[in-house]
């Protein structure tokens, strides 16, 4: 995929993220992993004034290259990427019922079992720390170890993927895992289900979506 093409899909990714009601505004953040760095979502420009050339490139040592100052949460991108080798894009929203968890700095348990669509028996809520430091970087990439998603208390979520694509999708799947989970909250405290069966459901996980070929 050429970089030209990369630019438009982080393009395309932010302003969908809006359309669907996981962001909005200019909240928010999208990346995807480019040669030695990656390529992200400019500071505080609308994303249907975003054109190619405004997306901005920060190597792996943390140096923009662009017209524009990277997303103030450039870090945690950063750093997400150096340390976790299978992601390949990240999107950051600000959605409603994430929002709500945490800013009550809740987790997600195993409440239904597709909690486990985001990697594990849970979805971790990090503590909380000022947007765009090294603090709330570090809070990030220990909540996503062995997950595909994170909350960030009084801040939002974090998703991560291998496709722009599928990590959008993830991002809708979380914000209606909090929003069916804060629903349960407000009528009692749910069933979790046993560590054992989140452990089946993850394995089954492995295979889920995958075509089968016949003999």
């Amino acid at each position: 995929m050429t970089e030209l093409t990369l630019r438009k899909n982080i393009i395309r990714t932010a302003l969908e993220m809006n359309a669907v009601g996981v962001n909005r505004g200019t909240s928010g953040n999208v990346s995807t992993r480019f040669k030695n760095g990656f390529l992200i979502t400019p500071s505080g420009l609308a994303y249907d004034k975003t054109k190619p050339a405004d997306i901005v490139f920060v190597d792996n040592k943390g140096k923009p290259t662009g017209r524009y100052a990277p997303s103030s949460e450039w870090r945690f991108h950063h750093d997400i990427y150096l340390n976790r080798q299978d992601v390949e894009a990240i999107v950051h929203t600000h959605s409603s019922f994430a929002t709500t968890l945490s800013c009550l700095h809740k987790s997600v348990p195993a409440f239904h079992y597709m909690v486990a669509v985001c990697g594990g028996s849970d979805i971790r809520c990090a503590p909380y720390a000022t947007f765009g430091t090294q603090a709330l970087s570090d809070h990030a990439v220990k909540a996503l170890r062995d997950r595909k998603a994170c909350l960030l208390a009084n801040h939002g979520m974090i998703c991560v993927g291998t496709t722009l694509e599928n990590t959008l999708k993830l991002a809708v799947e979380t914000e209606a895992l909090c929003e069916q989970y804060w629903r349960a909250l407000q009528i009692g405290k749910p069933k979790i289900l046993s560590k054992k069966e989140m452990n089946v459901v993850l394995k089954k996980f492995q295979t889920y979506g995958q075509a089968k070929k016949r003999s």
